[in-house]
């Protein structure tokens, strides 16, 4: 089993940048993908970011190329998004959650746990 636990949301201005992470506990954190979803006020969750147990493989949503980049530290057991330009329309609560497999995938069936979210806020 793993758990889960997102810090780093906050509110900040249109343009500015945040860094979320998310502490894995359990010793099937470093053999398993890892993605980052979002859900807005009214919308259903969407897939951020994504990355290979190794590190070594990422994969984006086309809205946050060139915008955001995720990583991991095994040996702290944590997944980062950090998160560039960012947009008002980027308000949401940031969820990280660990794959069933060492790929990631889009889908938020394919992940198995989930932490509790960090909400972010961009203002105008």
């Amino acid at each position: 089993q793993v758990q889960l636990v997102e810090s780093g949301g906050g509110l900040v201005q249109a343009g500015g940048s945040l860094r979320l992470s998310c502490a894995g506990s359990g010793r099937a954190f470093s053999s398993v993908a890892m993605g980052w979803f979002r859900q807005g006020p009214g919308k259903e969750r969407e897939f951020v970011a994504g990355i290979t147990w190794s590190g070594g493989t990422t994969i984006y949503a086309d809205s946050w190329k060139g915008r955001a980049t995720i990583s991991r530290d095994n040996a702290k057991n944590t997944v980062y998004l950090q998160m560039n330009s960012l947009k008002p329309e980027d308000t949401a609560v940031y969820y990280c959650a660990s794959d069933r497999t060492s790929f990631p995938h889009r889908m938020a069936g394919y992940y198995e746990y989930w932490g509790q979210g960090t909400q972010v806020t961009v203002s105008s």
